[in-house]
């Protein structure tokens, strides 16, 4: 079985029309999910670009492989992964698999992808490496103009300097894109690996669509401001819930942006979604031209979210709302019906998956669950509930989360704890944490947390003492069900 991973950068799940988007146009990834399964509840253990892409890698949460960082704001943690950790690469490869990744790899900083066994251009960093050598040469060969950019969006910092660049008009066309060069660079790989004929796995990564969105012209202004519904956690006052959120506002600069702005950024934003779908329709087309189709299982997913104006927020951070923790999640595998499934599954979850596929052992990834039986249309025992981490961005804040159908509990030990109810308040403006009719639910989300953490090895347990619900007297183990206790719809 031959295997294709297409993987974007903070990408929103609501930006795709397979996920009910009316507007952007994204038909490669829609038939994609027309073909396979669509995970409707998929989920990153992380939303941080390096410690979600090395639990792809390794099948293990962060706090187990313990790349908890982006070297680029490290905060005194490990910048690669163990000597002797596990990776899937490793696997295949005993299998006889030819190994592939085009595109960004954020793994760490010794050792690059090439460490790992894989084919390619050595592409590191968080944003397309522009100035990059093979680059530069595919611009060349063709005749292609370099990058350069104009119309700069920023805000102002609460110092009163310039804000982090947030989009710019690029001038080259979409043959000279970075995207485009990934997407041709993939297409090269699949045409060797087609005439050699032992099976592979190709990655191919992009670096979009990760803020700065830097398109040209087609794309900039591809969708009208005026089709932008703005989120409606713009609403968003911070009133009873961790002080970072406010200072993050503010760092990102959302308040000192004009709302037509915020409109338009959107709307690029959703420009670059559109690119990056047709370069993933070429490399689509040519592995149907080069009739790898039916003996090729395909992955789409993202690494994480972004937050596009939502919570008064850009890019991600130490606040663990749906908009950078759900992400898409496609698989289509020949033979399989397509279909929706609603479970909670994870980018971790991917690891086993591509293991199973190829014939190898799953059980070193850990932490990690095939989604086989799923996209096979089975219905295994499955959890219940969703489990996610952060330890930290610019500065250490360990967080834990917690959700299941309806609720989500998030401790923060250096702050006030967060509880939504996503059936009555599904853009999770209400903190109710504190709310004396939710106590049952606060002290079943806590213990079972609680339980959890301990389970898996997590150290953060200890974090949760009885002031977070978990002594003795604030928990009853004879209850059957809290369900009576929890409100009703």
């Amino acid at each position: 079985m031959n295997l294709l991973f297409l993987m974007t950068d903070q990408h929103r799940v609501d930006t795709l029309g397979c996920y009910g988007n009316p507007h952007v146009a994204t038909p490669n990834l829609d038939r994609l999910a027309a073909s396979g399964t669509r995970f409707d509840r998929f989920y990153t253990p992380t939303a941080i670009c390096t410690p979600a892409r090395a639990s792809l890698l390794t099948g293990q949460a962060p706090f187990r492989h313990r790349l908890l960082a982006n070297y680029e704001r490290n905060v005194g943690y490990l910048e690669d992964l163990r000597e002797d950790a596990f990776t899937f690469p490793e696997a295949l490869k005993e299998r006889g698999y030819q190994l592939g990744l085009i595109g960004k790899w954020h793994g760490g900083t010794s050792r690059n992808a090439a460490s790992y066994g894989f084919d390619g251009p050595d592409l590191p960093g968080w944003h397309n490496p522009v100035d990059h050598p093979d680059y530069l040469a595919y611009l060349e060969e063709r005749g292609l103009p370099p990058y350069k950019i104009s119309e700069l969006i920023r805000g102002t910092t609460p110092n009163g300097n310039q804000g982090n660049l947030l989009a710019a008009r690029l001038h080259q066309p979409v043959e000279a894109t970075f995207e485009h060069y990934l997407a041709t660079r993939a297409i090269e790989h699949l045409e060797r690996y087609a005439a050699d004929g032992r099976p592979f796995f190709l990655a191919t990564h992009f670096f979009g669509p990760h803020l700065p969105y830097l398109l040209p012209d087609e794309y900039f202004d591809m969708y009208d401001p005026a089709l932008v519904e703005l989120p409606v956690s713009i609403a968003e006052t911070f009133e009873g819930k961790p002080p970072v959120q406010r200072n993050y506002s503010a760092h990102w600069t959302f308040d000192t942006i004009p709302i037509e702005v915020t409109r338009k950024l959107i709307a690029v934003y959703w420009g670059y979604v559109t690119l990056i779908d047709q370069q993933i329709g070429r490399i689509l087309d040519r592995m149907d031209e080069l009739g790898l189709t039916d003996r090729t299982s395909v992955f789409f997913t993202a690494d994480h979210g972004e937050f596009t104006g939502a919570h008064r927020l850009h890019d991600k951070g130490p606040a663990m709302y749906e908009d950078i923790y759900r992400i898409p999640g496609i698989v289509r595998i020949p033979g399989q019906e397509p279909q929706v499934r609603n479970e909670f599954v994870n980018l971790t979850d991917c690891t086993a998956t591509i293991l199973e596929l190829a014939g190898c052992d799953t059980k070193p990834a850990v932490d990690s669950r095939s989604l086989v039986p799923l996209v096979s249309g089975e219905h295994p025992e499955w959890p219940a509930e969703l489990l996610a981490e952060f330890h930290g961005h610019h500065f250490p804040y360990p967080q834990r989360m917690i959700r299941d159908d309806r609720y989500k509990l998030i401790v923060n030990p250096e702050s006030v704890n967060e509880l939504y109810d996503l059936r009555r308040d599904p853009h999770e403006l209400s903190n109710r944490y504190t709310h004396p009719e939710l106590a049952p639910v606060r002290r079943r989300l806590s213990r079972r947390l609680y339980d959890l953490l301990r389970e898996r090895g997590d150290n953060f347990y200890h974090w949760m003492t009885p002031m977070y619900d978990i002594g003795a007297l604030d928990y009853d183990p004879t209850l059957s069900s809290f369900e009576k206790e929890e409100p009703s719809p």
